[in-house]
């Protein structure tokens, strides 16, 4: 890349707008890396949802929401002698290098998961030359994450150092393991309930890791689902003069029932 890619021209275009509304905008001014947090992560479930709907139109605008907020925190952080833009760009530019010694030195690798456990190893490296004392594989999960992703996360953690099952089957003997437990407890009117829930909604995000499903996708598309069919349940109830709080549920189903016809494309025309 030099001067004239448009891919410089275009980065430096932002760099030079994010100077002008630092020093001349009383609202940019104003703004802390504190400030900006809860944004970006407004910013970063806005991408997400275009992911979702296959926005790619969405996608871009996101993108380029998220990539302000980078400069912005950039800026701040020149403002305070700590780093700056460069700084942020040649930190990732090295240590995916580093990370990536299958294509930046003589490492062979046989597929993906020997990536990710290299990953996890170099990882552990830089973190054990960092700082003195004992390390875990799982420090570099957010303790802010929603809990969904971070059982995600802290799998594929250790799953990196080969701490996992080793068959799809293994992981879905203790759903069933789990789920026998949590009607166990509940039977007996239990207070380890909740504990036995966690313990069932883990090894589902485990098996759905082990399918090659996405758990906090898969979930947040049965949540549209339910919210677009209960609508139509409003809907198409308030049309026929009907109140949800006066009708049976088996009249309400009726009307979900058409709402799954109509998706799958098998009612009435």
């Amino acid at each position: 890349m030099n001067a004239t890619d448009p891919r410089a021209t275009a980065f430096l275009r932002l760099l030079t707008i994010m100077d002008e509304l630092r020093t001349g905008c009383p609202w940019d001014r104003k703004q802390t890396m504190a400030t900006l947090r809860p944004l970006t992560i407004e910013e970063t479930y806005e991408l997400g949802d275009a992911i979702l709907e296959e926005d790619l139109d969405g996608v871009r605008k996101e993108l380029g929401d998220l990539i302000l907020h980078i400069v912005f925190y950039a800026r701040i952080g020149s403002e305070r002698g700590a780093f700056d833009i460069t700084d942020v760009l040649n930190g990732i530019c090295d240590k995916l290098i580093h990370r990536h010694p299958h294509i930046y030195g003589d490492v062979k690798v046989q597929d993906e998961e020997e990536v990710k456990a290299n990953w996890e190893r170099i990882k552990l490296q830089e973190k054990g030359a960092a700082a003195s004392g004992e390390r875990s594989v799982l420090e570099g999960v957010p303790n802010g994450l929603p809990s969904l992703v971070k059982a995600v996360r802290v799998q594929d953690k250790a799953r990196g150092v080969g701490f996992d099952w080793e068959h799809r089957d293994q992981v879905w003997a203790k759903v069933q393991e789990e789920l026998a437990e949590l009607k166990r407890e509940v039977d007996a009117a239990s207070d380890r309930r909740a504990d036995e829930v966690g313990d069932v909604l883990f090894s589902v995000v485990n098996y759905a890791r082990f399918i090659g499903v996405d758990p906090d996708e898969a979930l947040e598309r049965t949540n549209r689902k339910f919210i677009r069919r209960f609508q139509y349940l409003e809907r198409e109830s308030r049309k026929d003069g009907r109140e949800l709080g006066a009708m049976t549920l088996a009249e309400m189903d009726r009307y979900w029932d058409r709402a799954k016809e109509e998706e799958h494309g098998t009612g009435p025309r």
